[in-house]
């Protein structure tokens, strides 16, 4: 009866445990029994092609660790906090520590938290596709969204323009499947830069009245008085308030569907109540959206490219 031989891999990525050092271990090698090959089967690929550890890699990196089977490069820094704080962004880990907080401690703590550290940098990682996919090459036909419907570019350099640069056809009821056109006043010959710079302009002339509209109704609903509002470009950031009452929120909510705007037009007006994120500013906003954690979720899974 012929032997079978099982070879088998760990994938614990831990170290090999070290043999007693006061007893000596002979090993007897056993005969290699050679299997019959298949000439008309593939090569086997090496080992290292097939099973490939994850790796994240910051590019601030200044610290590696190995968490499971993966290499995590993270960025590591000190600074003026009480407790260890760790940060998953498009980049990849972040970790801030107290200034005298011992590195071992912080490698500890990665390890310990492990799985949520993988599963969000997993997901950092496919939202890096997913945004990928969602950005828009500028030229006549490309397709963009504005407030969560898609709306098509056509340069038209003929077009008799009513506002500066720019104007948006709507569809009528009779076709609902066919988008709604925004027509450019920009030449056939115009560069990617020149049509983005315009249709960016439109929209943020859009975000500016929208915005204004959303906030003039919403601060007396709360009883808030907001003083200035500033339209932002963060890469990060959906929007912020100051205690001097300005607001600023970013104007590619825009693209988004209007409860998705009214979420963060309300999120930042209650910080005009409660500058954190305390169980009383909670219970501010859920005053006026009484769904907006689902909101907050619909926000997080959107595909919208904050740096484009």
């Amino acid at each position: 009866m012929q032997r079978l031989m099982q070879l088998a891999l760990d994938f614990l990525g831990g170290p090999d445990p070290l043999p007693p050092p006061t007893r000596e271990v002979v090993a007897v090698t056993p005969p290699v029994l050679r299997p019959r090959l298949d000439p008309a089967a593939p090569p086997a690929e090496p080992l290292n092609q097939v099973f490939q550890p994850g790796t994240w890699h910051h590019p601030r990196a200044n610290r590696l660790l190995v968490l499971g089977s993966c290499e995590v490069a993270y960025e590591f820094k000190r600074g003026k906090r009480r407790t260890i704080g760790l940060s998953v962004g498009p980049d990849g880990l972040s970790v801030s520590a107290p200034r005298w907080t011992p590195v071992g401690e912080v490698d500890a703590l990665l390890h310990t938290k492990s799985a949520w550290v993988l599963e969000k940098l997993q997901r950092a990682r496919e939202r890096a596709g997913e945004l990928a996919q969602a950005r828009t090459v500028w030229a006549n036909g490309a397709e963009l969204d504005f407030l969560g419907q898609r709306v098509r570019l056509v340069l038209d350099p003929a077009h008799g323009f009513t506002q500066v640069g720019a104007v948006l056809e709507t569809v009528s009821a009779e076709q609902p499947a066919a988008l709604a056109t925004l027509r450019l006043g920009l030449a056939h010959s115009a560069s990617e830069a020149q049509i983005r710079d315009a249709a960016q302009a439109w929209l943020m002339r859009q975000a500016k009245r929208l915005f204004t509209e959303r906030l003039d109704h919403f601060a007396p609903l709360l009883g808030v008085r907001y003083e200035k509002l500033r339209l932002s470009s963060a890469g990060t950031r959906w929007g912020s308030a100051s205690a001097d009452g300005t607001i600023r929120l970013n104007w590619r909510l825009i693209h988004l569907k209007l409860e998705m705007v009214d979420y963060v037009v309300v999120h930042e007006l209650s910080h005009l109540r409660h500058m954190d994120h305390s169980p009383q500013f909670w219970n501010v906003v859920a005053s006026i959206l009484p769904d907006h954690q689902q909101r907050r979720q619909a926000l997080k899974r959107s595909a919208v490219p904050l740096g484009e």
